[in-house]
């Protein structure tokens, strides 16, 4: 079984090209949500998982890797893990349409800013690594703007946070997966797959699916397992063709790009507390990718 390789020294201009379009795919996305604002997030979510399968699974069977997963299915532990990085990233997506579909796009790109930030602290707490201090002035200032959205709203911006805690779980646990990013993203598809169906079948006997109601709809659909499955296997195989500084310096793609179309496309209102605490934000991002830009120099 194909086991996580160490961090490149240098970087592949395929390694760019994958991760680039990745992060434009991802930059893009909230358009195509916005399409399925009338579709509750749970059905968007299970076809996803539904429409995932068949990609995930031709890749592997192209790239011969079908015996990796299969052998991960025989394999208890790897199920167990398996579970816990689906449940993750299942929620992740749930919240994510939730918040394109409900004019909330921009608490969605405040969360993936944070994400790598949380995903240091991460490191720095559970895993016991050692933060520079530009590193720890990053992460204040990210809690900063937390502060600052919660005492302006008078409530903690729950999106936001959910994203980044499940994404920098999932991110977390991802890690101690003893297999392939592809064969990984597989199983976890297959593992969605049982409840996926069976929601599936509920909302089909009950008549509230959209699957099948238009063509608009039925294609929109199934399309989300193209919207899912190809970014996510273009950044795994970006990731392992760049060296670390360069994909902490380019995660940040994505998130710009929502902010973007949040603001100028969805008008969602920016707001005397946003215009500081997203300007904390970005110096936060400048701190941190200048730490890890000194790092690799060394």
């Amino acid at each position: 079984m194909t086991t996580s390789q160490p961090p490149r020294s240098e970087d592949t201009p395929a390694g760019f090209g994958f991760a680039l379009a990745a992060y434009i795919f991802w930059g893009f996305l909230p358009l195509y949500m916005k399409l399925l604002s009338h579709i509750s997030p749970a059905e968007v979510v299970l076809h996803r998982v539904v429409w995932s399968v068949p990609i995930a699974g031709a890749v592997l069977v192209v790239l011969g890797r079908t015996g990796d997963i299969r052998a991960a299915l025989r394999n208890p532990r790897m199920i167990a893990m398996g579970c816990v990085t689906a449940a993750l990233i299942s929620v992740n997506w749930g919240i994510y349409v939730w918040a394109i579909t409900s004019g909330n796009a921009l608490e969605a790109a405040l969360g993936y800013y944070i994400n790598p930030l949380f995903s240091v602290f991460l490191g720095a707490t559970l895993l016991g690594e050692k933060l520079s201090r530009l590193q720890w002035v990053a992460i204040a200032l990210a809690a900063g703007a937390v502060i600052v959205l919660t005492l302006d709203a008078g409530k903690v911006p729950v999106v936001a946070l959910a994203l980044t805690l499940t994404w920098g779980l999932y991110a977390f646990c991802k890690k101690w997966l003893p297999i392939g990013p592809n064969q990984g993203f597989l199983l976890e598809v297959l593992i969605l797959l049982v409840p996926a169906l069976g929601y599936w079948a509920y909302l089909s006997t009950t008549g509230t699916s959209h699957f099948g109601g238009t063509p608009r709809d039925t294609w929109l659909l199934m399309g989300t397992g193209v919207a899912t499955a190809v970014p996510l296997l273009f950044y795994a195989n970006g990731a392992k063709r760049l060296r670390l500084s360069t994909i902490a310096i380019m995660q940040y793609i994505a998130p710009t790009m929502i902010f973007l179309v949040a603001v100028f496309l969805f008008n969602e209102p920016f707001g005397h507390a946003r215009a500081i605490a997203f300007p904390m934000i970005w110096a936060a991002v400048a701190l941190y990718l200048w730490s890890v830009l000194r790092k690799s120099k060394t």
